[in-house]
């Protein structure tokens, strides 16, 4: 394992279809589903903990290490949350180090499973709800990983700041001189969301538009869960970007906070899983990974964490936009990986942090 892992050294001939997951490259044929048995259980309680890198907000992350938890008794869940990019990072780190801390990952920017796929740091293991429900472009060619989590990144507005009918409609509309010190957002450098939907941003819209958008004097924030929080706290009136499921989770307590759908195309980001072929607890891993997919965790995902699912038995929340009414950009976590060095070093230029 190289000490330094770049973002550029992305396999040769990777290819990606749909939403950027399948890749053309084919390691060798996929294994077959594997059922959770009794032997399976047996073997991760006496494991008896499982440790999940993550970078789904902390309270929904928890939440779903209580529910595994309750379904299994005697696996415990550790929870280590932060940022996508810390999570690529600290996992590089260890790695070079010869540090095996994580048994299961879980990151908002598809491209770290390229890396990690290349570098062979990934087992296979195919859950069976993914076999079952799972179309092809949600799941790995060769079983490494599938698509655990679908999000948005959302412009949104305060409510109490901004009147419907003079909200902004479109990623062109915060533009306008009158949102000027006024509009809040992530940073790709950070949030494997906000990486995300910033080469879907520039390759969509150009360069030319974050140009533009910089000279908005924008309040600049890490995680892509500040900015939903800071619009709610009435300490900017417009978030560019952001999670739509914190944009749920704040207007569903009561919060002052509106999600608005690009006509443009709002920035899709999937959030794949996977067991590490070195994980320290590997039948507690499998058995974590099978219950992340089960229509139960998946339901979990969408009512508490606000997220979206391709599990078909999970119902969507009354109030929310149906995710098949959404116009999206469209996923491509290969082309993430090839230029997000470049992101991250032109974001950091014209937004000057």
């Amino acid at each position: 394992m190289r000490k330094t892992i770049s973002r550029r050294d992305v396999l040769a001939g990777t290819g990606a279809v749909a939403l950027g997951l399948a890749s053309s490259r084919v390691l060798s044929a996929a294994p077959a589903a594997s059922p959770v048995t009794p032997e399976l259980i047996e073997a991760a309680k006496k494991e008896g903990k499982v440790v999940y890198y993550t970078s789904v907000d902390l309270p929904l992350a928890e939440k779903i290490g209580k529910a595994f938890e309750a379904k299994y008794p005697g696996v415990a869940v550790r929870v280590e949350r932060s940022g996508a990019e810390r999570v690529f990072q600290r996992i590089g780190q260890e790695y070079a180090s010869r540090i095996y801390a994580a048994d299961v990952v879980n990151s908002s920017d598809a491209a770290h499973f390229i890396v990690w796929k290349r570098d062979g740091i990934l087992a296979p293991y195919v859950p069976e709800d993914v076999a079952k429900y799972y179309p092809p472009e949600h799941q790995d060619a060769d079983g490494l990983y599938a698509s655990f989590r679908v999000g948005l990144s959302v412009i949104a507005y305060n409510t109490n700041l901004v009147k419907p009918e003079e909200a902004p409609k479109s990623f062109a509309d915060l533009l306008d001189p009158k949102w000027a010190g006024k509009i809040c957002k992530a940073h790709p450098g950070y949030s494997g969301t906000i990486m995300t939907a910033t080469f879907q941003i520039a390759r969509d819209l150009g360069w030319e538009y974050l140009e533009k958008l910089a000279r908005q004097r924008v309040m600049q924030l890490q995680s892509s869960t500040d900015p939903p929080k800071k619009l709610a706290l009435g300490e900017r009136a417009i978030e560019a970007d952001g999670n739509e499921y914190n944009v749920f989770q704040i207007k569903e307590s009561g919060g002052p906070v509106e999600p608005v759908y690009a006509t443009e195309g709002t920035p899709l980001v999937v959030g794949p899983n996977a067991v590490f072929k070195n994980a320290p607890n590997p039948n507690a891993a499998r058995l974590f990974q099978s219950f992340c997919f089960t229509a139960e965790c998946q339901q979990l995902i969408s009512d508490v964490g606000g997220q979206r699912s391709i599990h078909p038995a999970v119902k969507e929340k009354a109030g929310r936009k149906p995710f098949k009414e959404v116009k999206t950009m469209k996923e491509d976590a290969a082309g993430v990986e090839k230029t997000a060095d470049e992101i991250k070093t032109r974001y950091s230029r014209l937004f000057k942090v």
